[in-house]
């Protein structure tokens, strides 16, 4: 097999790769950035920009449909077309990454198109052919200084007796939709399928989603869970959880799914939103010492999975999101180049589903709090009996949850449930990164009237230090 040497490979080229590889490269490394999709990962081509241009689309739907307790009348006929173009055009450039290619090339980087496995250490085989399996066409390279793993995850399909071989959607084909299917399955009640669930029933499809758990977003706060949970149901979304898919048909260009309930859906399109899976054993990370077959790769504070190797992005466990990816990333090439670039501090890091309202959530929820044996106080403030929530009228639905560890009085988590709620999120994310004692945030002032002066309310729902 031909081989060639550089001073640091870069195994998938998402956001956090691209970041790193760039770092690198621009401080005077030979840098090789391996990609067998699209660089840039699944952000910008099947996740958090295309469907935030979907979320906006469906948000100005619903914001024209409230004119009538607002302002007027209305008359409201959805077109998917704008949406669609939008995606093919101004996001994805018809999911070509020739122009993300060129920005890494014009950092100093070299760029292979191709799936990477390391084949021991500090050398990586890279396949050239389309897809996996990888059995001919490599080329090996061996890594002076390092291997960095971003090689981000693929849609976990579940093992649903005959779900196999049917034209299911995961979000990479939701976003690729052309028309607006007449009804609609979503199988997932987390952040993804509750983005895909909301947009399309905004848009005029019979919608039903489906969640095992007893509750949507599971892992969020419960009374966030049963707010959005609200929202949906008044939007005649059909929310069935405390059930799974024990059995799938597809007949004539319909689904059909049986609950395990005992209900029966049906609809045009089944979308597929059950998480998301790595797979280590075709990284080749046992040929270094790591367990392949492990749902993540550990990494230590700096990035660090074992020597050589650094990890980043979806593939460490530390959620699946770009900013924590980017973020991986200078902590990792600064490591690499012998630089002080930090720790790894995820005490603060932040999550926002984009649903309307938004539910943004930082730091721990009072469960896992507790868990890890904090003696916590929570406070909440509704937001529609704010000033600005009262303002606002319509669509106005939200909360705000502070979790206080009393005995530091100081925060350690919030959620944000409201519109804007991401935005509202960042003041509470500076206060719970930064330890801010809540005395002094008592004593802040809040602008009135904004949806963030409820953090002032919840803030006085907390009981006294």
């Amino acid at each position: 097999m031909p081989s060639d040497e550089v001073d640091v490979v870069v195994v998938g080229m998402g956001p956090g790769g691209e970041a790193a590889g760039s770092r690198l490269a621009e401080a005077g490394l030979s840098v090789l950035g391996v990609e067998g999709r699209l660089v840039g990962g699944e952000c910008p081509y099947y996740a958090c920009i295309p469907t935030k241009m979907m979320v906006r689309g469906a948000d100005a739907l619903a914001e024209a449909r409230r004119v009538p307790r607002l302002a007027g009348t209305t008359e409201v006929r959805p077109d998917w077309t704008p949406v669609a173009d939008r995606i093919r055009d101004e996001a994805t450039t018809d999911w070509d990454d020739q122009i993300a290619v060129q920005r890494f090339e014009d950092s100093g980087g070299r760029f292979v198109r191709g799936f990477g496995r390391i084949t021991g250490p500090g050398e990586v085989a890279v396949a050239v052919s389309a897809s996996p399996p990888h059995d001919e066409g490599y080329h090996v390279y061996r890594a002076r200084r390092g291997i960095v793993l971003n090689p981000g995850t693929e849609p976990a399909i579940p093992p649903i007796e005959g779900l196999a071989g049917t034209p299911f959607w995961t979000n990479r084909t939701a976003v690729k939709a052309r028309t607006v299917p007449r009804s609609l399955i979503v199988l997932g009640g987390g952040p993804v399928g509750l983005e895909f669930a909301q947009v399309f029933a905004r848009f005029g499809a019979d919608t039903a989603l489906v969640e095992a758990a007893p509750r949507l977003l599971q892992h969020s706060e419960p009374a966030a869970s049963e707010c959005i949970g609200e929202v949906f149901k008044n939007e005649g979304i059909a929310v069935h959880t405390g059930t799974t898919a024990r059995r799938v048909r597809y007949q004539d260009g319909q689904f059909s799914l049986e609950l395990s309930s005992g209900a029966t859906l049906s609809a045009e399109h089944l979308l597929v939103a059950t998480g998301r899976r790595s797979d280590l054993a075709a990284l080749g990370v046992g040929t270094v010492g790591l367990d392949e077959t492990a749902r993540s790769i550990d990494v230590d504070e700096r990035m660090r999975a074992t020597d050589g190797v650094w990890a980043i992005g979806d593939v460490t466990g530390k959620g699946a999101f770009t900013h924590t990816s980017v973020y991986q990333a200078a902590i990792a090439a600064a490591d690499i180049l012998g630089e002080d670039g930090g720790t790894a501090d995820y005490r603060a890091e932040p999550a926002v589903t984009f649903t309307d309202p938004e539910v943004a959530e930082c730091g721990l929820t009072e469960a896992r709090a507790r868990e890890r044996g904090l003696a916590v106080q929570t406070g909440s403030a509704a937001v529609p009996s704010s000033a600005r929530g009262w303002i606002h009228k319509a669509g106005n639905d939200g909360l705000i949850t502070l979790v206080a560890d009393t005995d530091r009085g100081i925060l350690v988590g919030a959620t944000v449930v409201a519109p804007s709620g991401g935005e509202v999120l960042g003041a509470l994310a500076v206060a719970i990164h930064a330890e801010v004692p809540l005395a002094r945030l008592r004593g802040m002032m809040f602008a009135y009237p904004t949806f963030h002066r409820a953090i002032g309310d919840a803030l006085g729902a907390l009981p006294d230090q």
